[in-house]
């Protein structure tokens, strides 16, 4: 390792070194296959950018004096905001570019703790399930979402639910 080298806290994947080819199709989503994304660092605009779109102008995220007395003692980022990126950085990594057909459901979804401006995230995806439908060409994959923070802790939580692609013949 040199002094340039990224420095990848304990217990935090490290995305550098990717396990998957560029696209997966339905056939590729065997249970307990995993992904790891690229981080992401949420910063001021993000979360200004979001309050704008969302018209979620809650105090917690954009007020710092009024967040300073709440129970976080500093402003937080948007829950959904942090789930969008997850969705984001899961796109970005190419695994499922061209490939999901449809964003089905979102099941237990859980905001395990607080992100804050400046916090880093990345997305571990893990295929949990995967059927495939009644109509050929496609399936049905269930895929455990954990985002982890620049901790090692995991933030947020739940199964996407996702129809994906089969291999084109």
């Amino acid at each position: 390792m040199t002094s340039s080298d990224p420095v990848v806290p304990e217990g935090v994947p490290d995305p550098l070194v990717p396990d998957a080819p560029a696209r997966c199709y339905f056939e590729d989503m065997t249970v307990g296959r995993q992904w790891v994304t690229q981080r992401r660092t949420i910063t001021e605009a993000d979360v200004v950018s979001f309050a704008g779109l969302s018209g979620d102008f809650n105090p917690l995220h954009v007020d710092e004096t009024f967040a300073a007395t709440g129970p976080f003692g500093r402003r937080v980022v948007h829950g959904l905001l942090v789930l969008a990126m997850a969705t984001g950085l899961r796109q970005q990594s190419g695994v499922f570019y061209g490939v999901v057909r449809a964003f089905a459901e979102v099941k237990s979804w859980a905001f395990k703790r607080p992100v804050f401006i400046g916090d880093t995230i990345t997305a571990v995806t893990t295929v949990v399930s995967a059927r495939p439908t009644s109509k050929p060409g496609q399936g049905i994959v269930d895929q455990r979402v954990d985002v982890i923070n620049q901790d090692g802790e995991i933030v947020q939580t739940g199964i996407f639910v996702t129809v994906i692609a089969g291999r084109p013949e």
